[in-house]
């Protein structure tokens, strides 16, 4: 088993720490300079991914790319982040992440990611500037897109289990939360 390295306890991690793990069985993330982990996705998750991301590469302008995790977004130097799916400016990705705030960040909620998925990530993602930020609940199903106004995120649309919910923005498109994640 592959240890993690030792980090001084001094001054709060930066994303130059974050690079030197090399356990991939993990995904990590930080935020304010403190470390996070989330164990690997189990299969409702990613199959609520895979279906949200073909939806949204069909809708994508040329200018723009949806990618799936791990993807990292450095928002600063002690915020990384790893959204389920990004969206965002084709120059804004560089070989090793996103820079800058993401045109759309979508998590699907897991039991153990909840609350950073519901609170943490959303918090610091309006700071960042991220337009638009979606939360799937795979389990109920449902979606909640949720837009950057005055600062803060507001509910723009939800729906859940067969309801359709149909979005003008960013882009034009309508899903059902069930479709998602029910399997063919």
């Amino acid at each position: 088993m592959e240890a993690l390295p030792a980090f001084s306890h001094d001054e709060p991690l930066t994303r130059r720490d974050l690079e030197s793990i090399t356990d991939e069985r993990h995904r990590y993330e930080l935020v304010d300079g403190t470390l996070i982990m989330s164990p690997s996705p189990r299969p409702l998750h990613q199959r609520a991914v895979a279906r949200l991301l073909a939806a949204l590469t069909k809708v994508c302008p040329a200018g723009c790319e949806a990618l799936p995790a791990p993807v990292d977004v450095w928002i600063t130097d002690d915020t990384v982040l790893i959204p389920d799916v990004v969206v965002g400016r084709r120059e804004a990705f560089t070989e090793r992440a996103l820079i800058g705030a993401p045109e759309l960040v979508v998590e699907v909620m897991s039991p153990s990611s909840e609350h950073i998925d519901r609170f943490l990530k959303p918090a610091r993602l309006a700071t960042a500037g991220c337009p638009y930020y979606w939360l799937i609940d795979p389990r109920e199903p449902s979606i909640a897109c949720y837009a950057l106004r005055n600062g803060g995120y507001t509910l723009a649309a939800e729906a859940r289990g067969t309801d359709q919910i149909h979005l003008t923005e960013p882009y034009q498109m309508t899903l059902v939360p069930e479709d998602l994640v029910t399997p063919y």
